[in-house]
């Protein structure tokens, strides 16, 4: 059952080494994702999976160990998902990017021997998909935590990725009402096409979240919500 949840948005901005000089803009939401990953440790869970918006689904689970890196962002620095442990080791496969973030996170957190695996989940999985892959997560173990990656809309102003959209903040602001409410019918009821145009990275692990969380009667708390670069940054945690 899951009995502990952090979200965090997944942009490699969040590492220093690959922001550079514009570091400081985001010390605020490391310092509210460091916040929620701590509520996860003290959960003391018996098993943490992360979950992260990935290409392709299907791409794991990436077992503890599983290498990622940021070169591909400029920068010569590599991260694993957690301890080796005696776990199965590495896979061939890299972290995808939105996990990757996910490893640097866990690497300033301690969660003891908690096992760790990590999942992949596509962008345009479908809700119902979603929901399920979350209902299966939380029957895995009996103290189940989530650790889910993702962002919000890129389309919040004129230099954001994806332009400006009317629609964007008003997304934003539903997500964040649910992700600080704990309101698993909200996330579930999430636009599929509309997160798709806004390009919403977030929208398919808030619904593996909504899925693991549906009998657990978690409680939320809202972090962090601003849009630095016109994306969507929401950080949360569930317990």
């Amino acid at each position: 059952m899951l009995v502990a949840a952090a979200v965090c948005p997944c942009p490699p901005l969040l590492v220093p080494e690959v922001a550079a000089g514009a570091a400081p803009e985001l010390a605020a939401a490391r310092e509210a994702c460091a916040d929620a990953l701590g509520v996860l440790a003290a959960a003391r869970p018996d098993l943490l999976v992360v979950v992260g918006p990935a290409e392709q689904s299907g791409r794991g689970p990436h077992a503890a160990g599983t290498r990622g890196s940021f070169r591909g962002f400029g920068v010569d620095l590599d991260v694993r998902l957690g301890d080796l442990g005696d776990g199965p080791g590495t896979s061939e496969r890299e972290l995808p990017p939105s996990l990757a973030v996910a490893a640097w996170l866990l690497e300033r957190t301690d969660f003891s021997d908690a096992p760790i695996e990590g999942l992949g989940v596509g962008e345009p999985l479908a809700a119902e998909r979603c929901i399920q892959v979350g209902r299966e997560i939380g029957a895995q173990a009996e103290r189940v935590a989530l650790l889910v990656m993702g962002d919000g809309s890129a389309c919040r102003t004129l230099k954001a990725p994806g332009y400006l959209d009317e629609r964007a903040a008003p997304f934003d602001a539903a997500v964040a009402r649910a992700l600080g409410s704990a309101d698993v019918a909200a996330l579930k009821a999430l636009d599929a096409e509309l997160a798709a145009e806004l390009k919403a990275s977030g929208r398919a692990p808030w619904q593996v979240l909504a899925g693991a969380a549906e009998d657990a009667g978690l409680g939320g708390s809202l972090l962090y919500d601003e849009a630095p670069y016109g994306v969507g940054y929401l950080v949360a945690a569930w317990s």
